[in-house]
Formats: structure tokens, C-alpha cells, sequence
């Protein structure tokens, strides 16, 4: 049985006393179980063993224990809910999906993750969803969970307003959640005392332009926070970071090739594969760290049921003069496969991949295990190459609705 459901504020633009009807919710249940097994030849942070990330290879010899493992997870099994209810001409959407790859707290663990926690109506969203600032179209078909290193990536939490939304023409505004991170290098005893202060959200924008042959993005951010010394010293500091990303689609055929372009200073924790926002330079003092990010993949169908993907990507910061020798540089990111897809809820195939560290300096003897009898030797780069094979079972129900 319908409802009536009466909205009043300018948020939603529907004018006093104007009445609503408000039909039957439409709900759909999606998402796969996943195997992904494969042979690493070299070695990485434990806690990501079944991803490639550039930033979590080693900076010294045998840093997390001898070459060649053999991984196995289900991390990126999934569960979503999507729901569409009519209210007047328009609708309201909502989507909830999590998945089983632990970060933060449960970095390395398999447990259920927030992804998605997002509505919209009309011209406005608010929640957990991909950034103004991102572009999810640029990544590729790839079995690899974690994805383009050099890509901006990032699910933040938003309120959104789309004063454009067409076929063809999209804008988006949104204020998102600040946050960064920092470096202090061989400052790190000037910095006991200090707190992160974020007195205003970002502020990110984006253009969209779509036609047959794909689209073309441009998007930008804008961001401002700051260092607060709160044991009585005198760091304090302000930062302002900014970024452009360029990106879009082409295709050819029933191929579509994936590209980005970006560039930008103290917005390192947008990508993918994160980075510092800010390092330091000395006792006491710190700035925005630039940097630098470039996809390009290449999706090709050899038939309906058979498809491969190939592509690199990498990024680079700008480091500051007084960040480490192991402080991270540049990471390359790289893989080829082929995919096997007898219906739409099997897939299947192999993946090469392949991801390397560079650091800012070489040769250096640390002791970074604190082991005083032996001190490590800071390598230049490192690295990996890995040979994974993943099944995936995709699952999807609809139910209610009007019939």
C-alpha cells in the first residue's frame, strides 16, 4: 500500500506543503565469493600479502624474510545492497556494501569492511562513496584487489551537490572529510607533542563529459590544515593542498582504454596507494610534498567470454630534504591477464603482475631492526613479481518493487 510522505527543505528544493507520493522500494542483493591464490617471488609487508602496493615492498634486504611465498585469501568477497523508491517524479537511492579486506586496526585481517554507506536524492548525496575527486571508470579489468598505484582512490565520507546531471554533462561539488599524514624524517624527536587540526573539509569538484566513444573527467581539490604543538614548543604550522585529475575512457570497439593523469601537492593520502601529505625540513618546520600519478590500461574483448588486460601506472613525490633515505620515492605498478567469463556469474584466469619501491636515498647503513650487531643496508629499489589466479562467484537478487 502507498504512502504519502510530505518533504519541506531547501535541501531537496520541494516547496512548503507540496505532498509526495512515495511508492514501493525496489532492493538489490549483490556481490561474489572470491579465491585469490598465486606465487610472490619477492616479498612484502605481511599484513598486504595478497595485493601488489609499491609502498609496502621492503627498504631493506630481507626486511620481511626470504624471497618467494605462496599466498591464498578470500579478502575481496562482497556483499552489497542497493534500494531505488520512487518519491514523486524523482527517486531516492541508497547503497550499502562491505567487503572482507581488513585495513586500519584490521590491517592483514579478513573481516568486514565498510565500502559504501551512501543516499541521494535529486540533486544531493550524502555518506560514504568515491570522492568528487576520483574517477572509478579509470580501473582496469583486473583480478589484483588493490589496484593502480598511481590512481586516486578513495571512498570518503561527503556531502555532495549535482547541479548537472545529464546524459552527457555531469557536475559534481562535494565537502569530503579531511585528513593527511606526515613524515617527520630526522626531525622526529622535534615532533612528540604535535596534533593534525582540520578546521574546514576539502573541497572537491569535477566535470564529466560523456559520449560514445567514453568521457573525459576533469576534477580538482582543494584542501587546508594544520600542525599544532600541544607540549608547549613551537611547531605550529598551517598547509594549504591542492590537486587536478585528468581522466577518461576511450573506446574502440567493444576494447576501451582507462587513463589518468594527476598532479597535485599535499593530497598524497587520495591515492591509491597512499603517501605522505606533508615531510618535514628541518626542526620544527614542514611542507605540502608534491606529487605526481599516471594510469594507462588497455581492456581488450577477445570474445564475449574471453577478455584480457594490460596496463602500467605509477607515481612519484617530491621528497623533502629532511625526510629519511627510506623515505618512499616513486612506486611502478604493472600487470597483464586473461580472464575467462562462461556466464556472468563465473569468472576466472591468471594474472601477471608486477610492482617496484624506489627510495629516496641508497647505500646508507641503518639499523632499522634494531639490532645494533647488525646493522641494514638501505636499498635502492626493490622488485616483485607475482603470478595470481582468482574464481569469482557473483550472486544478485531483486525483490520488491511494483509489479
Amino acid at each position: 500500500m502507498k504512502t504519502k510522505l510530505l518533504i519541506i527543505g531547501c535541501c531537496f528544493a520541494v516547496a512548503s506543503g507540496a505532498e509526495l507520493e512515495l511508492g514501493k522500494t525496489t532492493m538489490e542483493i549483490y556481490g561474489h565469493a572470491m579465491l585469490d591464490m598465486g606465487f610472490q617471488a619477492g616479498q612484502n609487508d605481511p599484513n598486504w600479502y595478497d595485493v601488489v602496493r609499491p609502498a609496502k615492498l621492503p627498504v631493506y634486504q630481507d626486511q620481511y624474510g626470504a624471497d618467494g611465498n605462496w599466498f591464498m585469501g578470500v579478502r575481496q568477497s562482497r556483499l552489497g545492497f542497493k534500494t531505488t523508491t520512487p518519491l514523486g517524479d524523482e527517486e531516492i537511492k541508497t547503497i550499502f556494501e562491505f567487503e572482507l579486506f581488513g585495513t586500519g586496526v584490521d590491517e592483514g585481517q579478513t573481516t568486514f569492511r565498510l565500502r559504501h554507506a551512501y543516499g541521494e536524492y535529486k540533486h544531493f548525496g550524502a555518506g560514504q562513496y568515491w570522492s568528487v575527486f576520483m574517477d572509478p571508470d579509470v580501473f582496469p579489468n583486473s583480478l589484483e584487489y588493490w589496484g593502480p598505484s598511481g590512481m586516486i582512490f578513495y571512498r570518503n565520507i561527503q556531502f555532495r551537490y549535482m547541479p548537472v546531471k545529464g546524459e552527457n554533462n555531469n557536475v559534481a561539488i562535494s565537502l569530503e572529510k579531511p585528513g593527511a599524514s606526515g613524515d617527520p624524517g630526522y626531525e622526529s624527536a622535534s615532533f612528540p607533542n604535535t596534533t593534525g587540526r582540520f578546521p574546514a573539509p576539502d573541497l572537491a569538484a569535477h566535470y564529466r563529459h560523456s559520449q560514445g566513444w567514453g568521457h573525459i573527467q576533469l576534477a580538482g581539490i582543494l584542501r587546508y590544515f594544520e600542525i599544532e604543538d600541544t607540549g608547549g614548543g613551537n611547531l605550529d604550522d598551517e598547509f594549504v593542498g591542492w590537486g587536478l585529475n585528468l581522466s577518461g575512457n576511450y573506446k574502440i570497439g567493444n576494447d576501451t582504454v582507462r587513463l589518468q593523469l594527476v598532479y597535485g601537492e599535499g593530497v598524497g593520502n587520495y591515492l591509491n596507494d597512499g603517501a605522505p601529505d606533508i615531510g618535514a625540513t628541518g626542526p620544527g618546520s614542514a611542507e605540502t610534498l608534491p606529487l605526481l600519478g599516471i594510469v594507462a590500461f588497455y581492456d581488450h574483448s577477445w570474445s564475449d567470454k574471453l577478455t584480457s588486460s594490460v596496463g602500467y601506472s605509477m607515481y612519484n613525490v617530491d621528497n623533502s630534504s629532511a625526510q629519511t633515505p627510506s623515505a618512499f620515492k616513486t612506486g611502478h605498478y604493472a600487470l597483464a591477464n586473461v580472464l575467462h567469463h562462461p556466464t556472468p556469474n563465473l569468472t576466472y584466469g591468471l594474472e601477471l603482475q608486477y610492482g617496484k619501491r624506489q627510495n629516496k636515498g641508497d647505500g646508507q647503513m641503518f639499523d632499522f631492526d634494531d639490532d645494533a650487531t647488525t646493522p641494514d643496508v638501505l636499498i635502492e629499489s626493490f622488485d616483485d613479481i607475482r603470478i595470481q589466479f582468482s574464481v569469482k562467484f557473483a550472486f544478485g537478487a531483486t525483490l520488491g518493487g511494483d509489479s
